[in-house]
């Protein structure tokens, strides 16, 4: 199934980094996909270092910070051209900081695409409670670049793994997972991990016996059929593995990763994705995916092809 035409641009953050570079010409790869404008965003993060002590910075010193963005985006819209010659790209170097530019950004945007470290502007773009801030604040879709190790290529072969919780919010999610698998020709892997107690002790133990574990996971195969039916039909092409497991969502979903070139999840839910990307989950998938990250909002479903 091709995709629609949209006229929302997909937006990357650019920060002269080898990181945003790879982000940068996989947001070029998906732009062409969608037949969508590319944008290329770099900022002028100043507030911390030329205030630090109250104390103004030199000329020079912003004058550098502009030529540095500028060349990074002259970096990137080449390495993007000479991948995607007919592409529309437009660029722009923002004067506020990275976060607040991308949220802005977002508001207009069909996806957001960041590598996963960088320096300059987005140097701290991704660490710690910003990197939640942009998926809990954004406007759009975000997408997190990595690659096997840190800098590489993010994979461009293997399937697509999308995490389902059973809630209605985590449609966005799967609408989106099963369009990129239709796109990519890949394998849709749907992952359900239907409960959190995931150990071997006496507890864990007596929890199953009590509560009986068959049960459970026949109510979580139903839910993840029922979830997934509708779109199944919607994309007959797409070959879809289910995946119940008895396991904690990150590390199941980690694990499924390793051999994917997309991880899709949504940005809220319940039961064993209860706070998906809260604290050090969040941290735990956009620090050690193998693979490129796309964070989906409930709100963001008027963006999601469908």
């Amino acid at each position: 199934m091709s995709r629609n035409t949209f006229t929302h641009p997909i937006v990357a953050g650019v920060d002269g980094s080898v990181s945003a570079l790879n982000a940068a010409l996989w947001a070029a790869d998906e732009a062409a996909h969608r037949c969508a404008p590319l944008r290329l965003v770099s900022a002028l993060t100043v507030s911390a270092l030329a205030l630090s002590g109250g104390l103004g910075a030199p000329q020079s010193f912003f004058a550098a910070l502009e030529a540095d963005g500028h060349k990074a985006l002259s970096d990137a819209e080449n390495a993007v051209r000479h991948a995607h010659p007919d592409l529309e790209v437009t660029t722009e170097l923002r004067s506020t900081d990275a976060v607040p530019s991308l949220i802005e950004e977002s508001k207009t945007a069909q996806l957001l695409v960041l590598g996963s470290r960088g320096m300059g502007g987005f140097a701290r773009a991704l660490v710690g409670s910003t990197a939640v801030s942009l998926v809990a604040r954004g406007h759009c879709p975000v997408a997190v670049i990595r690659g096997r190790n840190n800098d590489d290529a993010p994979p461009s072969h293997g399937s697509v793994v999308v995490g389902v919780d059973g809630s209605p919010v985590s449609e966005p999610a799967i609408a989106m997972a099963f369009e990129e698998a239709s796109t990519r020709d890949a394998e849709l892997v749907a992952v359900h991990a239907w409960i959190d107690l995931a150990s071997d002790s006496a507890y864990a133990h007596a929890i199953r016996y009590i509560t009986g574990w068959e049960d459970y996971e026949a109510a979580a195969h139903a839910v993840l059929a029922e979830r997934l039916a509708g779109w199944q039909e919607k994309y007959p092409e797409v070959v879809v593995r289910r995946v119940v497991a008895q396991d904690r969502p990150v590390r199941c979903l980690l694990a499924h990763a390793e051999d994917a070139q997309l991880l899709v999840v949504g940005s809220r839910g319940h039961g064993g994705f209860t706070g998906m990307l809260e604290g050090s989950t969040s941290q735990a998938l956009m620090y050690h995916t193998p693979c490129p990250l796309l964070v989906v909002r409930p709100s963001a479903v008027d963006r999601v092809a469908t």
